[in-house]
């Protein structure tokens, strides 16, 4: 992979086009995560079938979670400008299809055609980041990138607000055109790679197992209570099934030539740990951002674009938690103790939403999105540059592939989880989702059950091996050297 040796990060810099240019794409990501939340209820009023919005989220997210082991093993073969291009085509069509769907279960199908094109943009947005900058660079660099995120948290739930209050929902979708157009064009001119090519071949088995395996137990998640029984043989079949080809994709793993999730991955602790606390950060971010919104518009009847600004202190907080965290926390004392300040930030915002749940307040509810928000810049950002750090260029790719699908697994498995606690609670009431009174109480439920997912993901974060990061400068060709990154102390690095 070809870098420049230009000293300093910043878009004015020799990197500094290329810089841009993952800032672009990241933000057709980042305005994607936020935007569709805050236009729920107008889409359910459209196209009906409340019960399903919440595969809109799990269908996008297991899409996006499957594909990135995939998009990860050939970014490190192919390179990853080709799959770059290749996803902003695909996430570009899916938007299109997305703003023509006419019900419902279309508009589940054409998410998936989006989220297979988001596996490939965010991990290869990220991997070339740090494949042209060190560990001390990218802690200057993610405060460019975190600065997308920031203005995204707030361009996304206002356009989703305005759209949706002016009942043209569809522009959702459509806005992602020229955002694409813009993406593909500045990292065709301005990211240039030279990668050793090499045959390689594709696990397509462990791929079709993985993906099968995981829509089945989504689906029994989803649909327990709902279309059968907890307890009914469908219930069973559908969860039993799911997980013998769970099992089976291992085995295939381990035999595979070229797996497409490479079980060494998951051996040594630092990436272990990781890669759960990555699975924890989906889980809450979905149940925040899925939920939030349409409980403020339900339970006191706000309007879109005040829920949406509500939501979007959560994704203020976490790119100024991450700009921070590498000047004032990891480059000095660590990324364990970055990643527990984060934790704890993360659980007094996710108490406060379930403990003030049942008295809505949209003040409330913003200061807890931003505390939480808060954590989770501290827990995710610093956690992933310490998977990267430790390991070579050729497998950066696959590392920094598989903590993005942790990560998207806990938010398509969480979505699930949150929408069957919300849904069995409205179905209990015997009362509409609008109802004031239901949609307070479904809120509440699945603000605990977020709480609850907060509590198991600081687990994660007290087994995670003690790393440091050291401050060399990058290697000539632009990479941060194997070992001028990550630290670990004696025998802390392997499970």
């Amino acid at each position: 992979m070809t870098g420049t040796s230009s000293e300093g990060v910043g878009l004015r810099s020799e990197r500094g086009p290329i810089l841009l240019a993952i800032m672009v794409s990241t933000g057709v990501i980042a305005i994607d995560a936020t935007i569709l939340a805050t236009a729920v209820p107008s889409v359910v009023k459209d196209l009906g079938d409340f019960s399903l919005f919440p595969w809109l989220f799990s269908v996008y997210l297991l899409a996006q979670a499957v594909s990135v082991p995939i998009y990860a093993k050939l970014a490190d073969t192919i390179g990853r400008k080709p799959l770059m291009l290749f996803g902003i085509g695909l996430f570009l069509l899916g938007s299109i299809l997305c703003g023509f769907a006419w019900s419902m279960p279309a508009l589940i199908a054409f998410r998936a055609v989006q989220g297979l094109g988001a596996g490939a943009v965010q991990p290869m947005s990220i991997t070339i980041a740090g494949d042209i900058y060190s560990v001390a660079e990218r802690a200057k660099a993610q405060g460019y990138i975190a600065s997308v995120w920031a203005i995204s948290s707030v361009v996304g739930p206002t356009l989703g607000g305005i759209f949706s209050q002016l009942n043209i929902w569809r522009w959702i979708f459509f806005v992602n055109i020229p955002l694409c157009l813009l993406a593909a064009t500045l990292i065709y001119r301005n990211f240039h790679e030279k990668v050793e090519r090499s045959r390689h071949r594709i696990d397509y088995l462990g791929s079709i197992l993985l993906t099968v395996s995981m829509t089945l137990l989504i689906l029994g998640v989803l649909e327990g209570g709902q279309a059968w029984a907890w307890t009914s043989l469908a219930s069973i079949a559908v969860f039993a099934v799911g997980a013998l080809l769970l099992a089976a994709f291992v085995l295939v793993e381990r035999r595979a030539a070229e797996p497409v999730l490479p079980l060494w991955v998951l051996s040594r602790r630092l990436l272990l740990t990781t890669s759960l606390l990555s699975l924890g950060v989906g889980a809450i971010l979905i149940g925040l951002t899925s939920f939030v919104p349409t409980y403020l518009e339900n339970a006191l009847g706000v309007e879109p674009l005040v829920a949406g600004l509500a939501l979007a202190s959560l994704t203020i907080g976490w790119p100024i938690a991450a700009t921070l965290s590498g000047r004032l926390l990891y480059l000095r004392f660590g990324f364990r103790p970055t990643v527990l300040v984060g934790m704890v930030l993360a659980v007094a915002g996710t108490a406060i939403l379930a403990l003030a749940g049942r008295h809505p307040g949209v003040a409330v509810v913003a200061i807890a999105c931003f505390t939480t928000g808060l954590g989770m810049g501290l827990v995710a950002s610093p956690s992933l540059i310490a998977a990267q750090a430790s390991v070579d260029w050729h497998d950066r790719g696959v590392v920094t592939g598989t903590n993005l699908f942790a990560r998207s697994i806990g938010s398509a498995v969480g979505a699930a989880i949150f929408g069957a606690v919300a849904n069995h609670v409205i179905s209990a009431s015997g009362r509409p989702e609008t109802d004031p009174a239901t949609a307070t109480s479904s809120g509440t439920a699945v603000f605990v059950a977020v709480l609850v997912a907060c509590v198991l993901t600081v687990a994660a974060g007290l087994a995670m091996p003690k790393v440091r990061a050291d401050t060399a400068p990058a290697a000539p060709d632009g990479r941060a050297e194997r070992t001028d990154v990550v630290s670990a102390e004696p025998a802390t690095d392997r499970a």
